[in-house]
């Protein structure tokens, strides 16, 4: 069982930046894909970044509309996973989530196991 908790949400203009964090319960933070998802009011939750640890090496993914602006990251020793934002967009106003899973990187929602109760984002224009 996986616990995750997200912080670091909040309001900020156009052109700002946001750092997320999310904070994992459990011993074996290192084997899990963690993800981040957001979901804007009346739109479908969609995937962001997610990012794998594997001997050593990390690798991450994004969604295209992010890609440059945003940078997943984390630290296995602290069981956080955090996620840089920059030149935020008010399109980027959200709740984002923060998601685990084994194995594979994925950007589908459905297969992750865990998830966090989410952080208010908003970019005013």
């Amino acid at each position: 069982q996986v616990q995750l908790v997200e912080s670091g949400g909040g309001l900020v203009q156009a052109g700002g930046s946001l750092k997320l964090s999310c904070a994992a319960s459990g011993r074996t933070f290192s084997s899990y894909v963690m993800g981040w998802f957001r979901q804007a009011p009346g739109k479908e939750r969609r995937f962001v970044a997610a990012i794998r640890w594997s001997g050593g090496n990390t690798y991450a993914t994004y969604t295209d509309s992010v890609k440059g602006r945003f940078t997943i990251s984390r630290d296995n020793a602290r069981n956080t996973v955090d996620l840089q934002m920059n030149s935020l967009k008010p399109e980027d106003t959200a709740v984002y989530y923060c998601a685990a899973k084994r194995s594979a990187v994925t950007g589908q929602g459905s297969q992750y196991d865990y998830w966090g109760q989410g952080t208010q984002v908003t970019v005013s224009s």
